[in-house]
């Protein structure tokens, strides 16, 4: 049974923008999604004029590439994100090194895709990053998991002035569990009985309330503080 095409839902296709320093390949992935529906909003050759344009356009999604020349990818990915909380990003490398994926997602990534993968796969990683679902290519997602967790069992140390805690709601509270447990969203949504963009609320609500940036950080908090094994 088919599904209804998320991009077609949307009120205006999503902004992507392309960042690559081999101009035929930029172009033809630029090309490939302006062909899928999405917006191309501008596109970069190396990692400061990403930063730069990135800032002017404000993609809802940033295909990035790791090696860049002038700035890594790693720190283009740092620096929009922490600026720009709203912003996406999918890496997309020619290296399926498990260093490389993981500092990728460290800075902020949402996901990490091969160079080898199909336009489907590339389309489809860029809709389900625009919604904030993590996409990995097959063989990477158990890795970043067990990275997740490997981090939340290193010592946090802790302010003796720290402030308490904000306070979740239930319904945040089990949303941010199963997305501790590495649900996408739409998993999540059937899960609970409620709809993708309820969801997508509730984590933005969380991530605000907690003042953390990204999935990795939530998920961090989360099995910091025994939430993903709750319930």
């Amino acid at each position: 049974m088919s599904t209804p095409n998320t991009q077609e839902a949307h009120e205006r296709p999503t902004r992507v923008m392309v960042v690559d320093d081999h101009p035929m390949w930029r172009d033809a992935v630029a090309r490939d999604l302006a062909e899928s529906g999405f917006e191309v909003v501008a596109t970069a050759g190396d990692g400061p004029q990403a930063v730069r344009r990135a800032k002017a356009a404000r993609p809802d999604v940033l295909v990035l590439d790791l090696n860049l020349p002038g700035m890594p990818g790693v720190q283009v990915c740092k620096e929009l994100v922490g600026s720009h909380p709203g912003l996406r990003v999918l890496v997309l490398s020619a290296s399926g090194e498990h260093a490389d994926v993981l500092e990728a997602v460290k800075s902020g990534a949402t996901g990490y895709l091969l160079k080898s993968a199909s336009t489907q796969d590339l389309t489809d990683a860029v809709r389900s990053t625009a919604a904030g679902d993590p996409v990995f290519t097959p063989g990477l997602a158990g890795l970043v998991l067990g990275e997740y967790r490997r981090l939340a069992s290193d010592p946090v140390p802790v302010a003796s002035d720290e402030p308490k805690a904000p306070e979740l709601t239930d319904r945040e509270t089990e949303v941010l569990r199963l997305v501790a447990k590495g649900l996408s969203y739409k998993q999540i949504a059937e899960r609970l009985v409620i709809s993708h963009r309820t969801v997508q609320n509730h984590v933005q609500n969380t991530l605000g309330k907690l003042q953390l940036h990204n999935r990795v950080e939530l998920v961090r908090y989360a099995i910091e503080r025994g939430i993903d094994d709750a319930g």
